[in-house]
Order: C-alpha cells, then sequence, then structure tokens
C-alpha cells in the first residue's frame, strides 16, 4: 500500500501526533479533524459559527492540498460540544458542499481540543 502524507501551510499546523491528512494508494484522501484555528494565528476563531465556517476551510484547503476539493468527500464527521447547533452546521455544511452530499454522522461530545466548540474530518475519493 502506498501513503503519501498531505500538508499545507493554508490550514492550521498539527499540534499533535498526527498528519493534516493521508493518501493511500492515491485515491482515497483521510483528512485529519480541523477545528476553527486560524492557520497564521492558531488562535480559535470566536463563537460557534465563526468556528464551524473556520473548520471548513481548513477542510477545504487540506482537500485542495491532496488535490481534491470538498466535492470528492465521500465521508464527513462532524463532533459538536452542543448538539443544539445542528441546524447551524446544517447551513454552513451548504456553503462548502452540494447534492449529492457525503454520508455524514455528526456527535455530541463532551470537549474538544484547545477548547474548540466543533471538530470535524473528512474522507475523499479522488477521481
Amino acid at each position: 500500500m502506498s501513503r503519501q502524507i498531505i500538508a499545507t501551510a493554508n490550514a492550521p499546523a498539527a499540534i499533535g501526533t498526527y498528519s493534516q491528512a493521508v493518501a493511500s494508494s492515491g485515491k482515497t484522501v483521510y483528512l485529519s479533524g480541523q477545528i476553527g484555528l486560524d492557520p497564521v494565528t492558531m488562535q480559535l476563531a470566536d463563537g460557534f459559527e465563526a468556528q464551524a465556517v473556520q473548520v471548513f476551510e481548513n477542510l477545504k484547503a487540506v482537500a485542495e492540498a491532496s488535490g481534491g476539493s470538498l466535492a470528492d468527500a465521500v465521508k464527513v464527521n462532524i463532533f459538536m460540544t452542543d448538539l443544539s447547533n445542528f441546524a447551524k452546521v446544517n447551513e454552513i455544511m451548504a456553503r462548502y458542499f452540494s447534492e449529492p452530499y457525503p454520508a455524514r454522522a455528526a456527535v455530541g461530545v463532551a470537549s474538544l481540543p484547545r477548547g474548540a466548540v466543533v471538530e470535524a474530518d473528512a474522507v475523499l475519493v479522488l477521481g
């Protein structure tokens, strides 16, 4: 199995023992979870909506660094510290994805890294 590490300065640098994304056999790309960190300042955006937008901007940047785009997403996982933001996530996702939408899970969690309120990861299939 071939494995290619994907990295871009247009998304926050990894803050742990992981890569921004890994391409497997050239077609499947696994994007690591992104929180609402600004890639330049490495500071969290303020509030749920701003963090969610930054999460998808970060995923978009990593997807593009892999040679793909969010249109190649087949699966998205979203983690929120407050599931009452579910409708807002749907609204924000509609800015980044069009039909047919990828498969998705939205999960309520007790906490996220750095005090973030939302995180998402994705799986892309290129070509």
